[in-house]
C-alpha cells in the first residue's frame, strides 16, 4: 500500500504526496506529488497516463544516474535507440527531518543494482506550500543530490547518449492531457519550438483554467534549459544534463531549487511574471 500525506495551503488540501509507492520496478519507484490542484481546485498533474505510464505528477526523476534508470520506461543506447533494460533504480524514503502542513524535509536514498542494495546518491529533499492570493499558490521544491556512491559518477539523459532534443531529466512536472495542447510561454517566446531546450528566468504553462510558471530560484537552477512537450503530452522539465553529462564526483552534492506557481485561470505574461517576483522574492 501507498504511504502519503496531503499537502496543505493556508489550511487548503493542494497536493498528495506519495512518499513510499509500490509500482513495478519498470516505473523507477520514487516519490511523488499527485494529484497537485489549484487552490479553486483544478487538478495540474497526471499520474500514469497511457502515454507515459511511468509520468508520476511532480517530482524528480533522471534518465541516466551512472547507468542506472531513475526515470521509468526504456533507456536510450546510442546506436540502438530506446530499448528495455534491467537497470532501473528507486528512490527510497529514508524518513523525515520536518513533517508540518504545509511542508516537509525528507531523506531519501536513490538505490541502483541488484534488488536496488547499491547507493549511490543521497538526497535532502525540501517542500513548502505559500500561498500568494486568492488566485494563486506556489510550491517551493529543492532537492540536494549528494554522491554516496564512493566513486565519481556522472547523470545524462536520452540527448548525451545521441538522442538530440532530448536532454530531460531533474525536476519534472507531468500535466493533466485535454484536446487542447496547453501553451508554453516564457518572457521572450511563445510555443513549444520557442521555449524548448532554452534558458529562461521562468517558463509558464496554460491550460484549461489554469496556469503554472516554473522557475529556477537560483542562479545555478537558472542555467539549467527548460525540456518542454505540449504537443505529444504536457510536460516540463529543469534539465540537468541537456547537451553534456553533469559530473558528480565523489562526496560532491548537486543543489537545485524549482518553485512553481500554480493559479486558477489563465495568466498573460506579465500576471506571469509578478507572481514569480512574489513567490521567488526577486
Amino acid at each position: 500500500m501507498n504511504s502519503t500525506l496531503i499537502l496543505r495551503c493556508s489550511g487548503r488540501a493542494v497536493g498528495r504526496y506519495v512518499f513510499s509507492p509500490v509500482l513495478d520496478a519498470r516505473l523507477s519507484e520514487r516519490p511523488y506529488l499527485h494529484p497537485v490542484s489549484t487552490l479553486g481546485g483544478v487538478p495540474v498533474t497526471e499520474e500514469m497516463p497511457d502515454d507515459h505510464v511511468h509520468h508520476l505528477g511532480a517530482g524528480v526523476a533522471v534518465p541516466d544516474v551512472a547507468g542506472a534508470n531513475f526515470w521509468g520506461g526504456r533507456t536510450y543506447v546510442r546506436g540502438q535507440g530506446s530499448v528495455e533494460l534491467d537497470n532501473h533504480g528507486a528512490q527510497v524514503h529514508q524518513g523525515w527531518k520536518l513533517r508540518d502542513p504545509d511542508g516537509f524535509v525528507e531523506e531519501l536514498s536513490w538505490r541502483a543494482g541488484p534488488d536496488c542494495a547499491d547507493e549511490l546518491l543521497r538526497e535532502h529533499r525540501t517542500v513548502a506550500a505559500t500561498e500568494l492570493d486568492d488566485v494563486a499558490w506556489a510550491l517551493d521544491f529543492t532537492f540536494s543530490l549528494t554522491n554516496t556512491s564512493g566513486g565519481d559518477l556522472s547523470i545524462g539523459s536520452p540527448a548525451t547518449n545521441g538522442r538530440a532534443g532530448a536532454g530531460y531529466g531533474g525536476f519534472f512536472w507531468r500535466a493533466p492531457k485535454r484536446a487542447a495542447a496547453p501553451l508554453a510561454f516564457t518572457a521572450t517566446g511563445e510555443g513549444e519550438g520557442a521555449v524548448h531546450g532554452r534558458t529562461a528566468d521562468w517558463l509558464g504553462l496554460a491550460g484549461d483554467g489554469w496556469t503554472l510558471v516554473f522557475a529556477g530560484a537560483t542562479a545555478r537552477t537558472r542555467r539549467d534549459p527548460w525540456f518542454v512537450r505540449t504537443g505529444e503530452y504536457p510536460g516540463v522539465g529543469s534539465a540537468l544534463a541537456w547537451a553534456d553529462r553533469l559530473p558528480v564526483p565523489a562526496g560532491e552534492t548537486v543543489v537545485r531549487r524549482l518553485v512553481t506557481v500554480v493559479a486558477d485561470g489563465v495568466l498573460d505574461r506579465d500576471a506571469a511574471a509578478a507572481y514569480v517576483r512574489k513567490a521567488v522574492g526577486a
